[in-house]
């Protein structure tokens, strides 16, 4: 089979690998072209557009690079036609993908959708658009099945694909020695700082992140950095401010870390099913930020407290998301009673999200689909 993959963002990249992964042992004659990441190259696929230059957040931003977004449309268009695949696999990012599986559907080329758009938190209309041009939606959130459901649409929920990748690093961990000798760390407890994987959600939450170091002289400040941006983008960010820069081993970075500081995003689940007490950060823009608020319809932004249907993580947000709040949250959930009750809440919350194998399961409903 010819699989066409696309992936906008780092999460997506992260799925769409472990999904080509057991595509492969599935299907030996699997051929692939794809947009994503490293993650995804990894694999062997051909990689035609890497996610550094497509990920673009936030209403004001998508505008300023809107020339851009239509010339990659055109061009994805024409690589689809040219590639002839058995099937388009989209990921998540949506303003994206639903015009190509429009554009795909026109042509009779069967359209999955792997990982839904967060249609459930704004944008409930979109829900249309799919039902007409997407064949088969594979959902990884408990509560998207009935969601759908309420419009009539089948959807297929295997499991959130982030515990196949939590799984996978207990047969890789390493032990704290091994880790501080890697990266040229000492021994102090650390607070992993994950600022996100865009250059604009960097710029704003990372500055405001580390202002409060010098409030915490027992612990260090660790940033996991995003694999598509330059560690000199890091510096000027962070300006004289000593603070350690780790690439490609941020589960390795959660694993050893006593809190984290984390953007919105999937980041938060990876954050809280390794174990980790964290505080959600996010700051956008403001013109995007008032046009998002009149727009959401979910009281949370963390998929941790999503999931839960209760806050189990502390969310600051916009105004809220400054030095001061962050020093209180931080030092709340490092007070090891608050440790324990957090823990405990993030294993209700494992339980909810099922077992692994959710990438093996996608895959095996694809060939399945394909092979009817």
């Amino acid at each position: 089979m010819k699989y066409y993959i696309i992936a906008g963002e780092a999460s997506g990249d992260l799925h769409g690998s472990n999904l080509i992964k057991q595509l492969k042992k599935e299907d030996s004659n699997a051929s692939f072209r794809c947009w994503g990441g490293d993650k995804m190259q990894e694999q062997g696929v051909y990689l035609i557009k890497h996610i550094k230059d497509l990920a673009f957040m936030g209403f004001v931003e998508v505008l300023k690079n809107l020339a851009t977004i239509l010339k990659n449309l055109r061009f994805c268009k024409n690589d689809i036609l040219n590639f002839n695949p058995d099937v388009l696999i989209l990921i998540d990012y949506p303003g994206f993908n639903l015009k190509i599986a429009s554009f795909a559907h026109k042509r009779s080329i069967k359209v999955v959708y792997y990982i839904s758009p967060q249609v459930w938190a704004w944008k409930a209309s979109r829900v249309k658009k799919i039902k007409a041009t997407v064949d088969r939606m594979i959902v990884i959130l408990p509560f998207e099945e009935s969601f759908y459901k309420k419009y009539n649409y089948p959807v297929y929920y295997v499991g959130h694909p982030l515990l196949d990748a939590i799984e996978l690093l207990k047969t890789t961990s390493n032990t704290r020695k091994e880790f501080n000798h890697i990266n040229q760390l000492d021994n102090k407890p650390i607070i992993a700082l994950l600022p996100g994987s865009r250059k604009q959600e960097i710029a704003t939450m990372l500055p405001e992140m580390i202002k409060i170091q010098n409030n915490f002289p027992d612990y260090q400040f660790v940033v996991a950095c995003a694999p598509a941006i330059s560690s000199s983008f890091y510096y000027d960010v962070i300006g004289t401010q000593k603070i350690k820069l780790i690439y490609d081993q941020t589960y390795f970075l959660l694993q050893h870390a006593k809190a984290a500081l984390v953007t919105s995003g999937t980041a938060t689940l990876e954050t809280a099913l390794l174990k980790v007490p964290e505080v959600v950060c996010y700051k956008g823009n403001k013109i995007s930020y008032r046009i998002a608020r009149k727009l959401i319809q979910v009281k949370y932004i963390s998929l941790v407290n999503l999931i839960m249907e209760k806050e189990i993580v502390k969310e600051l947000i916009q105004d809220d998301f400054n030095s001061k709040n962050l020093c209180f949250e931080l030092s709340k959930v490092l007070d090891p009673e608050n440790q324990l009750k957090i823990k405990q809440k993030y294993d209700e919350l494992e339980i909810r999200l099922g077992g692994p194998g959710a990438s093996l399961r996608a895959a095996k409903h694809i060939i399945a689909f394909l092979n009817k």
